[in-house]
Order: structure tokens, then C-alpha cells, then sequence
């Protein structure tokens, strides 16, 4: 079941109309670098879960010249599949440019202006295995991990760095 149902797959269809061709380059990237089956293309594009009331768009396709940081989160969140660690996710935010980031109340060097995602709510066992893999190999990913007070959880790749509700460390539910 998914935690975004208004922007589904059909809302998605919706939007993609007229904006085929970047879409379909987005598309072609991901199977070139061997990525593009970690999540759906909807997911992968949903900007901030604000952006009603932000007057945005409620997806984003980030620039071409972001897609390689697209391409290494990816990466990233197929190998914790693969490995089990997150055997299910669902992407709810990602790319978000920067006046939608503002307006949805993001940090200021939020790496969703380059690319992050956010996902669903995890259950304890599967947050557990996800803050094991952060402290044993976070930092050769260059792995970034948090929870927001939604439950939600941020993944990026850049710098190996954790932090919670307060926005800093020392409220981290990694490191409890």
C-alpha cells in the first residue's frame, strides 16, 4: 500500500504528458547506468510532500546535469535491497529545486537540491539493520541517514553523516 496515494502512478501519467521527451532521456539513463529498477519512475520524481502548499509541481525531474548524484543514491538504495537491509521502500520525496525547498521548509544546503530521498516509515527491525549498515559501511557509501519526527527516512550520498528531530547529531536514532 502506498503512504502517497495522491500522487500515484495515474497523477503521475498526468503530469508526464508534455514532458515525454525528458522523461523518456531520464528513463534511458537510469538503464544505462543499470539503476532504473530500484523504484518506479513516479517515486523516483515525487518533489516535496508540501508542494500543494507551495503552489509546486508534485513531481520533479531534476536536471541532467544532477542525474550521476540521481545515479550513486540509486546505487546506494539497490545494494541495501539486494542486501536485504530495506527488502521493501517506497520513495516519497527526492529532487527538490530550490525555491520549492524553502517553501517546504528544508535546510538550506538540503541534499534534496541535489538529490535524496525520503522514504516511508520503517519498521523497528528493518530501521535497526539500516543504522547497523550506516555505522559499519556508511562511511565508504559517503552515506548520509536520518529520521525525521514523520518517521520518515532520508538517505543521501553526501557525507557520512547522521542526525534526528534536533537537526544535529546527538539526536540521531543511529546512534542510541
Amino acid at each position: 500500500m502506498l503512504t502517497d496515494d495522491e500522487r500515484d502512478a495515474v497523477l503521475f501519467t498526468r503530469w508526464r504528458s508534455g514532458r515525454e521527451a525528458e522523461v523518456e532521456a531520464f528513463e534511458a539513463f537510469l538503464v544505462y547506468e543499470k539503476v532504473a529498477r530500484v523504484a518506479p519512475t513516479y517515486q523516483l520524481l515525487r518533489s516535496a510532500s508540501m508542494w500543494k502548499e507551495c503552489r509546486a509541481e508534485p513531481f520533479q525531474l531534476p536536471p541532467p546535469e544532477l542525474w550521476p548524484e540521481v545515479r550513486d543514491v540509486l546505487s546506494l538504495l539497490q545494494e541495501l535491497h539486494t542486501r536485504g537491509v530495506l527488502p521493501e521502500f517506497e520513495v516519497v520525496s527526492a529532487y527538490r529545486p530550490a525555491g520549492l525547498n524553502r517553501c517546504a521548509g528544508g535546510a538550506a544546503r538540503s541534499s534534496h537540491l541535489r538529490f535524496a530521498v525520503d522514504i516511508a516509515p520503517l519498521d523497528a527491525a528493518t530501521a535497526d539493520r539500516l543504522c547497523r549498515f550506516w555505522r559499519e559501511e556508511g562511511a565508504a557509501w559517503n552515506m548520509g541517514v536520518s529520521r525525521y519526527p514523520t518517521g520518515r527516512i532520508h538517505i543521501d550520498r553526501n557525507g557520512y553523516r547522521t542526525w534526528g528531530a534536533s537537526h544535529g547529531r546527538g539526536s540521531s536514532y543511529c546512534l542510541r
